[in-house]
């Protein structure tokens, strides 16, 4: 009996309310919720600016039939040599797609394929 009242009495000495403890712990807790959201939605704007800027910078290149072209190998290599190129050719496109997609011929051998914009 002496044990509980002791307990009872240091509850109440140092103000340890279990209930409003767990208010304040989940009022806690959605300050942290409404910090971390309003983060992503930071990182969110910006990702948008940064992408929007870099497309910008990027110019794009109307192809057109007879020009000649080199293709991006982009196979992934485990070993990459450190002085190969990523890019082949010459090519030489033949006709180009309404959607982007050309057809090219390879100069040396003259084999054709179709190929992404």
């Amino acid at each position: 009996m002496e044990l509980e009242h002791r307990a009872y009495w240091a509850t109440k000495k140092f103000n340890f309310d279990l209930k409003e403890t767990g208010t304040v712990r989940k009022r806690q807790l959605n300050e942290l919720e409404e910090l971390r959201n309003e983060s992503y939605e930071n990182v969110r704007i910006y990702k948008e600016r940064t992408k929007l800027y870099h497309d910008k910078a990027i110019l794009r290149k109307e192809f057109q039939p007879g020009m000649k072209v080199l293709l991006y190998d982009s196979r992934l290599r485990l070993f990459p040599g450190k002085l190969k190129s990523r890019w082949v050719g010459p090519f030489k496109v033949l006709q180009v797609f309404l959607h982007g997609a050309m057809e090219i011929e390879n100069i040396k051998n003259g084999t054709r394929f179709k190929v992404n914009g």
